[in-house]
């Protein structure tokens, strides 16, 4: 049998329904052998965003890159072309009639774009100290204060001593839930 290159294909989705929309089609794959060596990969470029409410809470929240776009690395026959185009939220394939596979610069752009983006979040650090003073913004704990007493930076967590009726006792903290005096 002949390898044929597997390439990527933009779908067109509804918007707000991307991630529907790929884990119903990774389902579908893991479920379907003959899908599973067509469909390698189904991508949906999102990027995570630091948040806060008005009250000064911070939360993590993830953004699709390209509202209404689902991107899937595939060898396109029939039988997948059928299958994808009857999944729930997907209008088709982009492009005039026929799908239209993305060039290797726009796939290095999409995926390049991906991997910055989750860099970046990963790389998303507020320099604490050990010693520093600290007041927990969220959590059981809030409205407290405390000082660092140890760093893990690996987990973006701080181990903080405050007091509690009249004692030093250690908490373990995500960086979100804490911010410096």
């Amino acid at each position: 049998m002949f390898d044929v290159e597997k390439k990527f294909y933009v779908l067109r989705a509804v918007s707000g329904k991307e991630s529907k929309v790929k884990e119903y089609l990774e389902t579908e794959i893991k479920k379907n052998n003959r899908l599973k060596s067509c469909i390698s990969r189904v991508i949906v470029p999102t990027e995570k965003l630091l948040r806060s409410y008005g009250s000064g809470k911070k939360y993590k929240k993830e953004r699709v890159f390209f509202p209404g776009y689902v991107v899937v690395e595939a060898i396109l026959n029939s039988e997948v072309i059928r299958f994808i185009k009857n999944t729930n939220f997907v209008a088709g394939f982009l492009g005039h009639g026929n799908p239209v596979p993305l060039l290797p610069f726009e796939v290095d752009r999409i995926l390049g774009k991906m991997d910055k983006i989750q860099s970046r979040s990963e790389e998303f650090s507020i320099n604490y100290v050990i010693g520093e003073a600290v007041k927990i913004i969220f959590g059981p704990f809030t409205g407290f204060r405390g000082e660092i007493d140890e760093i893990y930076s690996d987990k973006k967590r701080l181990k903080v001593m405050v007091k509690i009726f009249g004692r030093k006792s250690p908490i373990e903290l995500g960086y979100l839930q804490v911010e410096k005096e």
